[in-house]
C-alpha cells in the first residue's frame, strides 16, 4: 500500500465504532453511579465503615486499572519517538488516543483528593489516621512524606504532569495530519527524553503513594517496576483488541497489517507476559528470601484463604498459558487468536490489580510475629482484606467504559492512521524478519 492511498482506508471514524464513544460513556457514568447507591445501602445495613471500606477499596482498584492502561500507552507514544520508530506509525495513533484520557482521568482521582483532604483518609489509608500514626512507631520522614496535606500534593502534580504530556503529544501528532510539517516529528522527538524521565518517576512515586502505602510499614524497591510491567500488560492488551475492533468495522484495515499485528504480539509476550513474570518472580524471591515478617506479611496475606487460589491464577493465567501460546509465531500473526490471547491477558491484568489492592493483613499480627511461620499461625485467614463484592465489578466496569468510550471520543475527530508522519511508508511497508 501507498502512502497515497492510506486517506482511502476508511481511516477515519463512522457508524458502529462512532456511535459506541458515547454510549460507553454513559454506560461508565450510570456503573459508577451504581457504585454509590449499592456502597450507600451496604452502609445502612451493615456497619457503616464497612460500606464505606468496600467501595473506596474498589474505586481504588478500578482507577489503577483504568490509570494503567493510559499509562502504558502514554510510555508506547514516548518510546516511539525516542526510539524513531518507523513500524508504529499505523497503530501510534491509536495509543495517543489512549494516552489522551489522562487529559480527564484526574477527574476521577478527585473524590480520592477529597476523601484525604476532608480527614476520612482513614477509610482507604490507615496512616490517614493521626491515632495509628502516633502509635504505629513508623520513622519522622515516613510520617512527613505520608502526611495528607503532601500526599495530596503530589498527587496534584502526577495528574497534572501526564495530562499535560499526553495532550500535547496528542495535538502535535494531529496537528501534523492538517499541515504535513515535519518540525511536529522533530518536536515530538525532542521532547521525548524529557517527558519519559518525567514519565518514570511520576508513575513509580504515583503507584507508591496511592498502593503501597495501603499498607505503611511494607515497602518493595521493585514494587513500581511491577505495576509498570502491569500496565504494559494492560496496554498492548487494549491496543491489540480496539486494532481489532477497528479492522471488524472497516476502518484502517491495509493501514494495520499482519506484521503490526505480529510485532504487538511480541511486546505483548515480552513486556507482558515474560516481563512482569520476571520482575514478579525477582519481587517474591528477594522478600521471601530475607523472611522478614513487616516485608513477608504482603504475601501472606495473599497466600492464605481465598487469595490462595488467586495468586495460583496469575502464576498460571498470567505467565504460563500465555507464554505457551505467545511462544509460537503464527499465534502473534492469526488476527483471531491474538485478540482472544490479549483479552485473556486483560483480564488477568484485571486480577493482578484486584490481588494488588485489596487484601490486607492485621497490622497487630505483623507486629508481635518473628517469622512467616508465626504470622501463618496466628492469623485466620477470614481476617485478611475483603471478600468479592458487587461493588468491586460496578467500579471496575464504569472506568474500564469511560476509558474506552474516551478513547473513541478522541479518536472521533481525527484521522486513525498519522498520514503526514514522515516515516508512514516504512510502517506501511515493514515486514517481520
Amino acid at each position: 500500500m501507498k502512502v497515497a492511498d492510506v486517506i482511502h482506508d476508511n481511516i477515519r471514524l463512522s457508524g458502529l465504532a462512532k456511535t459506541a464513544g458515547p454510549v460507553l460513556a454513559i454506560v461508565g457514568l450510570a456503573f459508577l453511579g451504581l457504585s454509590v447507591l449499592l456502597s450507600s445501602g451496604a452502609s445502612e445495613s451493615t456497619a457503616d465503615m464497612a460500606g464505606a471500606d468496600v467501595f473506596w477499596k474498589s474505586y481504588l482498584f478500578a482507577f489503577i486499572s483504568a490509570l494503567g492502561i493510559c499509562m502504558g500507552a502514554l510510555f508506547f507514544v514516548l518510546l516511539q519517538h525516542l526510539t524513531r520508530s518507523g513500524w508504529s506509525v499505523s497503530v501510534r495513533r491509536l495509543a495517543e488516543g489512549l494516552a489522551k484520557n489522562l487529559s480527564w482521568l484526574w477527574m476521577l482521582f478527585v473524590p480520592i483528593l477529597i476523601l484525604i483532604l476532608s480527614g476520612k483518609g482513614s477509610l482507604l489509608y490507615d496512616w490517614a489516621n493521626s491515632e495509628y500514626m502516633s502509635h504505629a512507631h513508623m520513622p519522622h520522614s515516613k510520617e512527613t512524606f505520608l502526611s495528607p496535606n503532601f500526599w495530596s500534593i503530589r498527587a496534584i502534580v502526577f495528574l497534572l504532569v501526564w495530562s499535560i504530556v499526553s495532550s500535547l503529544y496528542f495535538r502535535w501528532s494531529t496537528k501534523q495530519d492538517h499541515d504535513g510539517d515535519v518540525k511536529w516529528t522533530h518536536k515530538m522527538q525532542k521532547w521525548a527524553p524529557i517527558c519519559m524521565i518525567l514519565f518514570a518517576l511520576t508513575q513509580s512515586y504515583a503507584i507508591i503513594d496511592w498502593v503501597m502505602t495501603l499498607q505503611p510499614k511494607w515497602f518493595s524497591t521493585m514494587f513500581a517496576v511491577y505495576y509498570y510491567a502491569a500496565t504494559m500488560t494492560a496496554f498492548f492488551s487494549v491496543i491489540i483488541l480496539l486494532a481489532r475492533f477497528l479492522r471488524n468495522t472497516g476502518h484502517a484495515r491495509q493501514s494495520i497489517t499482519t506484521e503490526h499485528y505480529h510485532d504487538l504480539g511480541k511486546w505483548l509476550f515480552g513486556m507482558g507476559v515474560v516481563f512482569w513474570a520476571y520482575i514478579g518472580f525477582s519481587q517474591y524471591m528477594l522478600i521471601w528470601y530475607a523472611n522478614i515478617p513487616v516485608e513477608t506479611g504482603w504475601y501472606m496475606t495473599r497466600q492464605l484463604g481465598g487469595w490462595a487460589p488467586i495468586s495460583i491464577l496469575l502464576l498460571v493465567g498470567h505467565f504460563i498459558i500465555p507464554f505457551v501460546l505467545l511462544i509460537t509465531r503464527w499465534t502473534k500473526r492469526w488476527s483471531y487468536t491474538l485478540p482472544i490471547i490479549a483479552g485473556w491477558l486483560l483480564i488477568m491484568f484485571f486480577v493482578d490489580m484486584y490481588w494488588l489492592v485489596m487484601p490486607v493483613v492485621p497490622e497487630a499480627a505483623i507486629i508481635h510475629a518473628d517469622s512467616y511461620n508465626q504470622l501463618a499461625k496466628t492469623v485466620s485467614a477470614n481476617e485478611i482484606g475483603y471478600g468479592f463484592n458487587i461493588v468491586n465489578f460496578t467500579c471496575l466496569i464504569g472506568m474500564i467504559s469511560l476509558v474506552f468510550g474516551g478513547t473513541l471520543l478522541n479518536l472521533r475527530k481525527c484521522n486513525l492512521v498519522a498520514t503526514a508522519d514522515p516515516r508512514l511508508d516504512e510502517a506501511l511497508h515493514f515486514e517481520n524478519t
